[in-house]
């Protein structure tokens, strides 16, 4: 089930998003819901790009920052 959420634009940006929407051959609500759909999508591959990150970075710390590699700052 679907909430309804509302939100206060401005009129130009109204006027913009009523256009795309038009152009996409969709109505505010879908246009504006795809984008939001989008946005969400690429907060989520974000957040699991830096979890993988994350989990790289300490083995490759380990690897990285010893005495031997230490030798290789000097240069």
């Amino acid at each position: 089930m679907s909430a309804p959420i509302y939100a206060n634009v401005f009129p130009e940006e109204h006027k913009q998003i009523k256009i795309f929407a038009a152009i996409h051959g969709e109505i505010i609500r879908e246009y504006v819901m795809e984008s939001v759909r989008e946005r969400l999508e690429g907060e989520k591959e974000q957040a699991q790009l830096t979890a993988m990150t994350m989990k790289i970075d300490q083995p490759l710390k380990e690897v990285w920052e010893n005495e031997k590699d230490a030798e290789y700052d000097k240069i």
